[in-house]
């Protein structure tokens, strides 16, 4: 099966992953195959065929690229010609520092620029087995099927690491009671007035919040099934496994009222307040900021219609929460991506322990180059560790304690220490901008040497 494919690239999986895989091998001239199973084999998240739809939040998180680690991943996708942070550029909302986008239209616009290129087809059909032969990415992300799950499971001869995952609800705008609500960007954070009012503001007194609190524990839950032990990622927990970690876990959280102000009330300070983050370009529907939750949808409608403005909420999607596989990257993979046990499969997304879209597609870019490369008769030499890129992959491909390896953001404690910074609080911002200048300088001195032109 799948033989006589030596020189094609062949991807499994659309995602962020896999389109910014694509994308980079076609550009560098190999011909690519983008194997995806939607529509023909949905998800419980997804909702269109579409490649790279975001089905969680739609953000980017920070595009700071001198103080934040993401920001920093922006900045080297952008300088690699990366599709995804393009695209995401041409449909980005108003978001304070963040980067958001309008979800639907940039799916949309990666299909066409990917279906546009001469040297990507897309395949619908499921891939259910490993292949034998041939170059392949497997960039299934954390939804992977469960034949292929199984098979991957099989050649490495252990049970898929997993952790589960929950996305937050949407709301529609015109069902907020404006009167209670305020549009305001913490600190009013933002180079525009649309930007520093990107956001929706719910306020709440102590009274109002502690009834939330006793509500949100006594909620009908999703229950997990026997043997279904693994954890949370800490970076998207659901609300009420937050709450059960104490009553002000929220309050010093999601619903922190600091760099805020009620705009209908200035002289009074909320105790807590809940944030939306507009989700599409039209400013008709808003992502509840952190509110990922495993409450069943009847519990769901009834909880959240006690915020302050959202008695009369109409939801465009409900919460919920799924299982989350990956592979044990440290012990599985070289640091080409390759699958030690077959050296022609490279993994790639958030399947290797990577979390974010962000991440994800960044590992999809490397991988993508690194497989074309391999395809022009080249080895892509290591990237620096003192990159964003460098310092993500070499975590995954080894820089992990394999035992305890958890999925991971990329952050600056993967980074290598500079010389002449000490740890604490105290000049972090010139210790994070020490960061981020020297991985410029070796991004684009690695991108410059390993130049992949078409053939």
């Amino acid at each position: 099966m799948w033989s006589g494919m030596k020189q094609e690239l062949h991807i499994i999986g659309g995602g962020m992953a896999g389109s910014e895989a694509a994308w980079q091998a076609a550009e560098a001239g190999i011909q690519v195959t983008i194997h995806e199973m939607r529509p023909n084999v949905g998800t419980f998240a997804h909702r269109t065929g579409n490649l790279a739809e975001m089905v969680c939040s739609n953000s980017f998180r920070s595009d700071d690229d001198e103080q934040n680690a993401v920001g920093l991943l922006h900045w080297e996708m952008r300088q690699a010609n990366g599709l995804i942070m393009r695209t995401a550029e041409k449909h980005r909302l108003p978001a304070g520092g963040a980067l958001a986008v309008d979800r639907d239209p940039f799916s949309e616009s990666v299909t066409e620029t990917l279906k546009a290129h001469p040297n990507i087809r897309v395949s619908y059909e499921e891939i259910s087995e490993l292949p034998d032969s041939g170059n392949w990415i497997i960039a299934t992300g954390p939804l992977t099927s469960e034949g292929l799950g199984g098979a991957i499971a099989r050649e490495t001869g252990r049970e898929a690491l997993a952790f589960f995952d929950a996305i937050a609800p949407i709301v529609y705008f015109d069902s907020v009671d404006m009167d209670v609500a305020w549009m305001q960007s913490r600190y009013d954070k933002g180079a525009s007035e649309e930007e520093r009012t990107a956001y929706l503001n719910c306020p709440m007194t102590k009274p109002q919040y502690e009834a939330f609190i006793d509500a949100l524990l006594a909620a009908d839950k999703t229950e997990f099934h026997e043997g279904e032990t693994a954890g949370y990622f800490d970076g998207c927990l659901p609300i009420e496994v937050m709450a059960e970690r104490g009553r002000e876990t929220l309050r010093h959280g999601p619903m922190k009222p600091i760099g805020l102000t009620n705009r209908h009330n200035p002289d009074e300070k909320p105790y807590a307040v809940v944030q939306l983050r507009r989700d599409n370009a039209l400013g008709t529907l808003y992502n509840i900021v952190g509110f990922q939750t495993k409450m069943k949808y009847g519990a769901q409608t009834s909880v959240f219609k006690m915020i302050p403005g959202l008695e009369n909420a109409q939801f465009a999607r409900l919460g919920g929460i799924h299982r989350n596989t990956f592979i044990n990257s440290p012990t599985l993979l070289d640091e080409q991506m390759r699958l030690r046990s077959k050296p022609h499969i490279r993994f790639a997304g958030q399947i290797t322990g990577v979390e974010g879209y962000v991440e994800s597609a960044a590992m999809g870019l490397l991988a993508g180059r690194m497989a074309a490369a391999e395809l022009h008769g080249r080895t892509l030499p290591p990237v620096p560790v003192t990159t964003a890129m460098g310092a993500l992959v070499s975590h995954i491909t080894g820089g992990a304690d394999a035992k305890t390896f958890q999925p991971m953001n990329v952050n600056f404690g993967l980074f290598p220490q500079l010389d002449g910074f000490k740890g604490g609080r105290r000049g972090r911002k010139e210790r994070y901008k020490g960061y981020t200048d020297r991985a410029k300088s070796d991004w684009k001195n690695w991108i410059s040497s390993t130049c992949l032109d078409a053939a």
